[in-house]
């Protein structure tokens, strides 16, 4: 989802160029619909299934977004010039072994993106993040929701990548108890118990977690009003649609780079400041180290009733 604004700039900055991506096959339906694209190669387990491949490509150059050792031998074996993205990994672990030593730059990680490729001359346009669904994707949702009743609605994403990312089940209720407007849940199949209690719950909740692809989802995002979510892909999706979005931020923080971009001026970024145990890491943890997930109970929501 980030790189997709280098992808458009590659494909309209340099005419007649072919631009072709390598990405592992789980997270293919990111851009399979990317029309900048001429070629995606997918793998499963190991970049080095499609190695033979992408050697009869005879690549010119070779972008790399990434900088991890997949991507370093992927460049040691196609021996094409290149140019790498360069991480912060110090300068995160500055912030999250010291809290308040914070050396990171004010700068988003898709801004940072175009550093390593300005000597192709390169422009970073003003166009966000891009996100493309086919037509078969498309859901309608006055139909699916709502009985065929034109309907603002609240979308509301309950996953996340590791538990100190996610909206804990409390705050869930908080939430939906404060919003008066319909809401649609978002998540998968981990999230589909709590999304049936919370449905169960309130009248004015449907749950979709479980129940639609990740496009799917992205075409149901689209046509909401606001969305509420932790920092997630479905986050970054909403990002490309151009929402609004509460950004609601656990053990991660903002200035790591990945809050949303180019965002609506109605956004809201939410988080428990000055806590002395946030960040506890850089990606997250499989449950709170000190056992009481302040950065995320701490959080109020009561301003939603307002809305």
């Amino acid at each position: 989802m980030l790189t997709t604004p280098i992808i458009r700039c590659l494909s309209q900055q340099l005419p007649g160029s072919e631009i072709h991506f390598v990405i592992k096959k789980s997270f293919e339906a990111t851009l399979k619909n990317n029309p900048y694209l001429s070629k995606l190669h997918t793998f499963e387990k190991d970049v080095n299934e499609i190695y033979k491949n992408l050697k009869r490509e005879d690549f010119d150059f070779i972008i790399d977004l990434h900088n991890n050792l997949r991507s370093t031998r992927l460049k040691l074996y196609l021996k094409k010039p290149s140019h790498t993205f360069k991480k912060l990994n110090f300068k995160k672990f500055l912030a999250v072994t010291f809290k308040k030593i914070n050396a990171l730059p004010d700068l988003h990680i898709v801004d940072r993106y175009f550093e390593p490729i300005e000597k192709l001359g390169l422009k970073k346009d003003e166009g966000g993040l891009d996100y493309f669904i086919s037509k078969e994707d498309e859901i309608n949702c006055e139909d699916v929701f709502f009985n065929k009743t034109k309907t603002n609605f609240v979308a509301l994403v309950l996953g996340g990548s590791y538990f100190t990312k996610q909206i804990p089940v409390n705050k869930l209720i908080e939430i939906c108890t404060q919003l008066k407007q319909p809401v649609v849940l978002f998540g998968g199949k981990d999230e589909i118990e709590v999304g049936n209690l919370l449905e169960k719950k309130f009248e004015h909740v449907r749950n979709a977690c479980g129940k639609f692809s990740l496009n799917q989802s992205a075409s149901i995002i689209k046509q909401s009003d606001l969305v509420i979510t932790s920092d997630t892909g479905l986050m970054h999706i909403a990002s490309a649609y151009n929402k609004i979005i509460y950004s609601v931020w656990g053990n991660t923080i903002p200035e790591f780079g990945m809050s949303p971009y180019k965002p609506n001026s109605e956004n809201k970024i939410l988080e428990t400041k000055n806590l002395s145990c946030r960040p506890c890491s850089k990606l997250g943890h499989h449950s709170c180290p000190k056992k009481h997930f302040n950065c995320m109970n701490e959080i109020n929501f009561k301003f939603l009733e307002e809305i």
